[in-house]
Formats: structure tokens, C-alpha cells, sequence
């Protein structure tokens, strides 16, 4: 009986947030794993994302495809995992995910390709300024334990993958706000289990390389 839930993922990729939150769901899944300029090119996957590249997920013949849609719907399709807040907090829900899907994502997209908006064309980009991005997102997630209301939801999966990958690899400076609010959520066994299946499938690759 073929799964309900598809994942398909390379575990080098930003799978690795989509994975997160399909280990917070706690529902069977099945994976499959694409490789960069192969598979992931085929004809077969170009039919569920003709971007050609990965996570996408397929829950009950529904394509969906980038990170934070991808988590949006997965916390409204399994409402018993309680990944969508309620009330007031849904504000901030989808106030900060799209934050950073938008915003955030364009300046350090900017930044990597060494790309500075001029003074005088700052208006055209929805971001501003690196510098103005980078202080908003921090203020984001000052003194919070949760970045929406008092409980952990996937907006804490989508933002905090973010920080976390950023100030990982240096492309965000380190601040206490952002390694306070990372600490709590990586702290979770979810977070753990997840890291611990793309890593071995990491490592698992690395061994059947090529010498």
C-alpha cells in the first residue's frame, strides 16, 4: 500500500528542514532520495517539480514544493501534531516564517552573490538592507523561547532551521538572541532524530563514493 506521504529530499539539501517537520508530525512517511544533476533532473521528478530541485512533498496526490509552504501545510494537514498556533500567536505564525522565506532569504541570497543594493534603489528590495534584515530577524527572537506565542510550531522549524544554518556556516554573525533561541529548539529529540537520518544517509553516500 503505497504511503499517504511522499518526501523527496537529498540529505545535503534544505530537505533537512522538511525532514525536521515531518519528524515533529510523527507520521509514516516514505523518502526518496534524489542526487543533483541526475534524478533530480529527471524526467520523473520534473513532473512533480519542473524547478528540478528539492524537498517536494506529495501527501495524498497534492504537490507541494518549497520549504516554508511545504511546513505551512504540513502543520494544517495533521492538526493533532499542534504545529499551527491559535489565536493571537497565528500572527506571528505566518508574520515570521514568510519573514524569512521572503526577506531573509533574498538578502543572504544577495549577500553570498556579493551583491549590495545602491542607496537609491534600496526601495525595490523587499529587504532594505542586509543590515536592517539581519536586525529585524534578531528582534524576532529576543528573549523567546518560541519565535509564535508560548509553544513550539513550524514556524520555530522554518525560522529556526534558518538561524541555525546561517550562524553555522558564519553567513550570519553570531548574537546571543539568535544562539539563546537556537539552544532551546535543537534541544529537541525531534531536531536530534532528524539530524541523526540525513547524517547518516551523508555518510552512507560518502562510503559508496567513487575513490
Amino acid at each position: 500500500m503505497a504511503a499517504d506521504l511522499t518526501f523527496y529530499t537529498n540529505p545535503m539539501s534544505r530537505g533537512q528542514t522538511v525532514r525536521w517537520m515531518l519528524e515533529e508530525l510523527g507520521v509514516p512517511y516514505e523518502t526518496v532520495l534524489l542526487d543533483y544533476g541526475t534524478t533530480m533532473k529527471g524526467a520523473d521528478y520534473l513532473a512533480i517539480n519542473p524547478m528540478g530541485k528539492v524537498p517536494a512533498i506529495v501527501h495524498k496526490g497534492n504537490i507541494v514544493t518549497e520549504v516554508a509552504a511545504i511546513c505551512v501545510y504540513l502543520a494544517e494537514a495533521y492538526p493533532e501534531a499542534g504545529l499551527k498556533p491559535k489565536g493571537g500567536a497565528l500572527a506571528d505564525y505566518y508574520r515570521w516564517i514568510f519573514f524569512a522565506a521572503g526577506p531573509i532569504e533574498a538578502a543572504f541570497a544577495d549577500q553570498a552573490a556579493g551583491f549590495i543594493p545602491p542607496e537609491d534603489k534600496q526601495a525595490m528590495f523587499g529587504y532594505g538592507t542586509f543590515e536592517r534584515a539581519t536586525d529585524t530577524l534578531e528582534k524576532a527572537v529576543a528573549g523567546k523561547t518560541y519565535v509564535a506565542g508560548d509553544s513550539f510550531s513550524a514556524a520555530d522549524v522554518y525560522v529556526g532551521s534558518m538561524i541555525n544554518f546561517l550562524t553555522t556556516f558564519g553567513m550570519l554573525a553570531p548574537r546571543p538572541a539568535f544562539a539563546d533561541y537556537i539552544a532551546g529548539i535543537t534541544a529537541r529529540p525531534t531536531f536530534k532524530r532528524a539530524k541523526e537520518i540525513d547524517e547518516a544517509l551523508i555518510a552512507q553516500r560518502e562510503a559508496a563514493a567513487p575513490a
